[in-house]
């Protein structure tokens, strides 16, 4: 049945000028001649959108998302990615971020000024985030998640750019990876989608935080229901998240949730509307890697 999936992810792939049908065919060793001058064009486009101050639109999630899709097609060390960087990394010490107040639940919990630390900040406080939909589709409707997955998405973009050096960025991997050791729940204190971004960022965060991650990837395995998905968490963000983890302990919940995946593929081998693109892509991913493909 998986190679039925990938086949008609295959086609869907086989002809999409976009980031996602470059990344597809690579994935599947179908890539064509013409995908390197599309790389180009595709990079040209993507650049030519950002603005002087280093920005896309003047907006944190276009511009975090913007160095991610760069990096994706090689880029991560080119100028306007330092840029973009630049202008992300000055979010962090504003008024905003997640966890700069205290109060009696949330200082129980640690996510308060006294133990959180270096999380950018995407938008002033006054200025409501949430609803945010990400471009995996998943959308934060609580401001306080919206906020923490943002973050979580801009650490990531920090450290796939070698900016982990930067102490305020080490400043939040380790508020993340202490935060991280009490999320013994998942429908506690901190929602199973805003764990699974905390994991996500965590696992590109090198062998120290190793031990952490695989934790967190035991928690999402052992919250697994019959059907292969995870209640009140996002199919493709949980999937996304234990691929990108590359641990060996993740294969196996990425494999079970296989019957889950092809349950939601239509016939033109994407998953629904939403983020229709991005989210074949993380389908695709996640087949792969379920038979030991990548």
């Amino acid at each position: 049945m998986s190679a039925a999936a990938l086949e008609r992810l295959a086609l869907y792939f086989a002809t999409e000028p976009t980031r996602q049908g470059v990344l597809a065919r690579a994935a599947l060793c179908r890539a064509g001649p013409a995908d390197r001058e599309l790389t180009s064009r595709l990079v040209a486009g993507l650049e030519s959108e950002i603005r002087a101050d280093g920005s896309v639109g003047s907006a944190a999630l276009p511009t975090i998302w913007r160095v991610h899709e760069l990096c994706d097609l090689g880029r991560g060390g080119d100028a306007p990615v330092a840029s973009l960087m630049s202008w992300v990394l000055a979010l962090q010490g504003r008024t905003g971020a997640y966890g700069e107040d205290c109060d009696k639940e949330r200082h129980v919990q640690r996510a308060c000024a006294h133990y959180v630390r270096g999380f950018f900040s995407p938008s002033p406080p006054a200025v409501r985030l949430a609803p945010v939909t990400f471009p995996s589709g998943k959308a934060f409707r609580a401001e306080p998640a919206a906020r923490f997955a943002l973050s979580c998405l801009a650490l990531r973009a920090a450290l796939r750019t070698g900016n982990g050096v930067n102490p305020s960025i080490d400043d939040h991997v380790q508020s993340l990876s202490s935060l991280a050791t009490g999320w013994a729940g998942w429908n506690g204190f901190f929602a199973p989608d805003v764990i699974v971004a905390g994991m996500h960022a965590l696992a590109l965060a090198g062998e120290e935080h190793r031990s952490v991650v695989a934790a967190l990837v035991g928690q999402i395995a052992a919250n697994q229901d019959a059907s292969g998905a995870w209640p009140n968490a996002d199919l493709f963000q949980t999937l996304d998240a234990l691929v990108s983890s590359g641990l060996p302990e993740a294969r196996e919940p990425v494999r079970s949730a296989v019957p889950a995946l092809l349950e939601r593929q239509r016939a033109d081998g994407t998953f629904g509307a939403s983020a229709q693109q991005e989210r074949a892509l993380i389908g695709l991913r996640a087949l792969l890697w379920s038979e030991g493909r990548s």
